[in-house]
């Protein structure tokens, strides 16, 4: 029983599309949680950006290369840079808070390995039914382009109108504390 775990970890293992797979995976797992783990805001953003650029590069392994450069586009550029903006408009203490780093990090890794090994079991343990052929069309673009401004034109316009505000607030913010 284990050995076919050990087998199919091999095969899973022998395949160039799976180690890039594997790669930005563990990039992307590794910016989230030097995200929440950070201190200072900038180490923050900039491993938030690291997350969304390998988030962009899993779009790019499924063949969804349009929504791989939106990502990329409006995530780990727009978003990092509105975020940086706010963060130079905001004035910051130079608070140290004392925690324990170390303990936190090996509880971290202890419930990361944990969860990794959960994770596989279960996985190796499912039973998937067999998916068909993909049929993503010849301009996948414009069909997103129809359903977006379609079927989802709704919900496109709040999230337009949510950043706006939210710009909106961190200007004000930004003006509060300099009164």
């Amino acid at each position: 029983m284990l050995s076919n775990y050990w087998h199919n970890l091999v095969n899973y293992l022998s395949s160039g599309s799976n180690w890039t797979f594997l790669i930005f995976a563990l990039l992307a797992i590794s910016g989230a949680i030097f995200m929440i783990s950070y201190t200072k805001v900038v180490h923050m953003v900039m491993s938030l950006a690291l997350t969304f650029i390998s988030l962009a590069g899993l779009y790019v392994l499924l063949e969804a290369e349009f929504v791989a450069v939106v990502q990329v586009l409006i995530y780990a550029g727009a978003i990092s840079i509105l975020m940086i903006f706010g963060i130079m408009l905001t004035k910051h203490k130079n608070e140290e808070v004392e925690t324990k780093q170390t303990l936190h990090n090996i509880l971290l890794i202890i419930g990361s390995l944990g969860f990794l090994g959960i994770l596989f079991y279960a996985i190796q343990s499912a039973t998937f039914p067999e998916a068909g052929k993909l049929n993503a069309g010849a301009d996948n673009t414009f069909e997103i382009g129809k359903l977006l401004f379609n079927v989802h034109v709704i919900p496109f316009e709040l999230m337009s109108v949510l950043l706006t505000v939210a710009l909106i607030g961190a200007i004000v913010v930004a003006k509060r504390e300099e009164e």
